[in-house]
């Protein structure tokens, strides 16, 4: 079980490391509520990223690290 959870957080980080730069809004001038419309995406990708970490920290934290006792 706990392979599964390192893969899937695996997954999850690779994700938001992939979404942290938005490659696709270079060169956009769109603005909302004043500010370009990239710094909105940070903004969001960072409250995303906090909400991530913090639902990892409570859930799996020390997964991988840890040592777990081996039967036998």
């Amino acid at each position: 079980m706990s392979t599964v959870r390192i893969v899937g957080w695996a997954v999850v980080a690779l994700v938001l490391m992939a979404l942290a730069v938005p490659w696709f809004l270079w060169g956009e001038a769109g603005t909302a509520a004043g500010l370009p419309v990239w710094l909105w995406w940070h903004i969001g990708w960072m409250a995303l990223a906090s909400v991530v970490f913090a639902v990892f920290a409570r859930t799996d934290w020390g997964l991988g690290i840890e040592e777990v006792p081996r039967r036998g």
